[in-house]
């Protein structure tokens, strides 16, 4: 049954999405349980307060490949033309890293799911419905990161990237308009994700994040 099968592939999408590289790489290196530093997430960002660029970095690819592993492999092996698969396995894969069942808590009396903000494989999903928005969206997205140095605003630059870019191809006809869907649907994702920092950008408290001074205090540290 087809219907069967379309929901283990999401199953299984969520599954590959939960996996907690940025807690596996700083376990490893550091010894130190991410969701114990800074912001508690595990994406590339706290990775690389909590074990250094190369960490961070190693983070941020292997959280964009669960995305794009997921989605290209179910839009160009298993469903080609079934735009609505296509779609819901990478929303899986980030709702998996958003909230994942290796990280399920208790705490007072109710049960809860940890991750990260979703970013990184919400930008591998986007890489899986179009190849070439790698080249047209990450010079933007890296723009916005030196400009304003706020990772939480990268973060949500993606999703807005991603309407974007599905809308002008959808106009022009060469996108279906399921793709646009997945771009309202992560940077939903995301934005949710991102309510503490959305508050302290209003207040005007929000970290900036310094790469150099990353480099800096990694050279220091002992990490790279």
């Amino acid at each position: 049954m087809p219907w069967l099968e379309y929901a283990g592939l999401i199953l299984l999408s969520y599954l590959i999405g939960s996996i907690p590289f940025g807690w596996i790489i700083v376990k490893i290196s550091t010894g130190k349980d991410i969701r114990n530093i800074e912001s508690g997430r595990t994406g590339g960002t706290n990775a690389m307060r909590a074990a250094g660029c190369l960490a961070g970095a190693a983070t941020a690819v292997l959280d964009f490949l669960k995305g794009a592993v997921v989605g290209w492999w179910i839009a160009n092996y298993y469903a080609p033309t079934n735009y609505w698969l296509q779609i819901l396995a990478p929303i899986a894969a980030v709702m998996g890293h958003n909230y994942s069942i290796y990280f399920l808590e208790s705490r007072k009396g109710a049960l809860y799911l940890r991750g990260g903000a979703g970013g990184a494989p919400a930008f591998g999903g986007i890489f899986a419905l179009y190849q070439p928005s790698l080249f047209i969206l990450l010079p933007i997205i890296a723009l916005v990161f030196v400009l304003t140095g706020y990772a939480s605003l990268t973060t949500i630059s993606i999703g807005l990237g991603a309407i974007l870019l599905f809308v002008i191809r959808n106009l022009q006809g060469v996108s279906p308009w399921e793709y646009i869907l997945y771009g309202v649907a992560v940077e939903i994702i995301v934005l949710w994700a991102l309510r503490p920092n959305l508050a302290r950008l209003i207040k005007g408290n929000e970290r900036r994040v310094n790469i150099l001074t990353f480099i800096k205090q990694g050279n220091k540290n002992g990490k790279v």
